[in-house]
């Protein structure tokens, strides 16, 4: 890929520019998740950047300051939360680029930034570059809807049974 890549804060005119390149690959982003995200950017829960490239959107990331997953919240983790870079820009190092900046907004308050990655083959890129990067297992195993599966248990294998990772990173205040 060729082109200028530039990753800034999202403004209120993204949300309808996100929505129309996912859909335009047939990914159901609605508008009003978009607009969710940016409202609570504004009300400093979460933090939200967009990818361009030479002005296309190319992809976005979100940090929740404070995660929903109980041992990210009880230790004050932030956490990655959909990350997503439209096919057409994969590996271009957007979704590095992305990941490179929100690790850094995540430092400004934790010297520890988590994630969860899904389990099925769909997410087979992004668990490779999260592991890459140094993330590592928390070792709590499988969640589901961010709760444990105790042993024996069934749950669906869709994007709510995940893998929580956590990686070290240098705290800036």
């Amino acid at each position: 890929m060729s082109g200028r890549v530039l990753i800034r804060l999202c403004d209120p005119d993204d949300p309808a520019k996100l929505h129309e390149a996912f859909a335009a690959v047939g990914w159901d982003k609605p508008v009003a998740l978009f607009e969710r995200y940016l409202h609570e950017h504004a009300a400093m829960s979460r933090h939200l950047l967009l990818a361009e490239v030479d002005g296309t959107v190319a992809g976005y990331v979100t940090l929740v300051w404070k995660s929903e997953y109980p041992p990210f919240a009880e230790e004050g983790i932030p956490e990655v939360s959909d990350l997503n870079v439209l096919p057409r820009f994969r590996r271009s190092g957007i979704a590095s680029g992305l990941l490179d900046q929100i690790e850094q907004a995540a430092a400004q308050r934790s010297s520890v930034v988590g994630l969860g990655v899904g389990l099925y083959a769909d997410y087979g890129a992004a668990q490779r570059i999260y592991v890459r990067r140094g993330y590592i297992p928390d070792g709590r195993g499988v969640m589901y809807e961010n709760q444990p599966v105790p042993a024996g248990e069934t749950v669906p294998l869709d994007d709510d049974a995940t893998l929580m990772f956590t990686k070290q990173i240098d705290r800036h205040p």
